[in-house]
């Protein structure tokens, strides 16, 4: 039943772009500043204990209806609740969406609708410099793709609808955290401390299916070149082990896109054309799994 909702889940995902406002949710930010607030009552506590507790408040109200619906949710109520809830982790943007933004920013030729743009795709600072930010936004575009849409579909799969949504959740919590750390004046304040933890927990929960999108881009782009980034030694002692996963999947995507500057063409077109080979990427490793899960789901029915 979950790969069934998965499939219509990923087909409203495509279809239904209309109704993506409503999954920012931006009313959770006020539950989730509280929860800062109150962690630095216990600010003699690991950073990771509030963030893990914060994390258990926003998912319990999913756990809530499963829990207290029981045997009643089967076949077709099980089946919307599923869906609903695949919808509302999905996201919150869609990324093809903000690819199309960018474009046409690039093509107005607005430094400041183009910085505006850029920076929605990566979520921080955006070198101003044309070249450093066409490879920033391509890198960021495979990046993001594995964190608003195939972390949660794996997730969806191994165990369900809750587990998909507490991905969401560490992911908001993490988007929080990093953004009141960067108004904190203090390097080493109760923000910062938040925000380490809240990156590891998030980090935590994105590691295999990072890994796993970083192979599927190899399949599904140019598998040489992505093999050989894989496989390329790099000096990342002091990295995360979000930045770890991050580091694989902008090198591995880029690499996959596998292009090449033409002599003819401007910095605009190069922009234009680099973020759009990166969607086309992501959208083909949507296609790959949508056919892996439908082959699942399948195999099931006929078991």
């Amino acid at each position: 039943m979950n790969l069934i909702a998965l499939l219509i889940g990923l087909v409203i995902e495509r279809l239904a772009t209309q109704l993506f406002h409503w999954r920012r949710m931006r009313w959770l930010d006020r539950i989730i500043d509280f929860g800062f607030r109150q962690a630095e009552r216990v600010a003699t506590w690991p950073a990771i204990i509030p963030v893990i507790l914060l994390a258990i408040v926003l998912v319990l109200p999913v756990f809530a209806v499963i829990f207290i619906l029981g045997g009643t949710l089967k076949g077709f109520a099980y089946l919307i609740l599923a869906v609903v809830v695949l919808f509302f982790s999905l996201g919150p943007r869609d990324i093809g969406e903000e690819v199309g933004e960018y474009c046409k920013a690039l093509e107005s030729e607005d430094d400041e609708s183009i910085q505006h743009a850029a920076k929605a795709i990566v979520e921080s600072d955006v070198p101003e410099e044309p070249r450093e930010r066409i490879t920033c936004v391509e890198e960021a575009v495979c990046v993001q793709a594995n964190n608003r849409l195939f972390a949660i579909v794996f997730w969806f799969v191994v165990l369900g609808p809750l587990a998909a949504w507490t991905y969401r959740v560490t992911d908001l919590i993490r988007r929080k955290a990093v953004f009141n750390a960067s108004r904190d004046n203090e390097a080493d304040g109760n923000a910062a401390l938040m925000r380490d933890a809240a990156v590891m927990l998030h980090g935590l929960l994105a590691w295999i299916p990072a890994r796993l999108t970083a192979v599927g881009y190899a399949t599904a782009g140019h598998f040489d070149e992505a093999i050989a980034a894989m496989r390329v030694p790099t000096d990342q002692r002091d990295a995360s082990l979000s930045e770890h996963s991050e580091n694989l999947l902008a090198r591995v995507g880029v690499a996959a896109l596998a292009l090449q500057d033409k002599a003819d063409e401007s910095i605009t077109e190069r922009g234009v054309r680099g973020a759009t080979a990166a969607n086309r990427l992501v959208f083909r490793l949507l296609l790959i799994w949508a056919v892996v899960i439908s082959a699942m789901t399948l195999y099931g029915l006929t078991r």
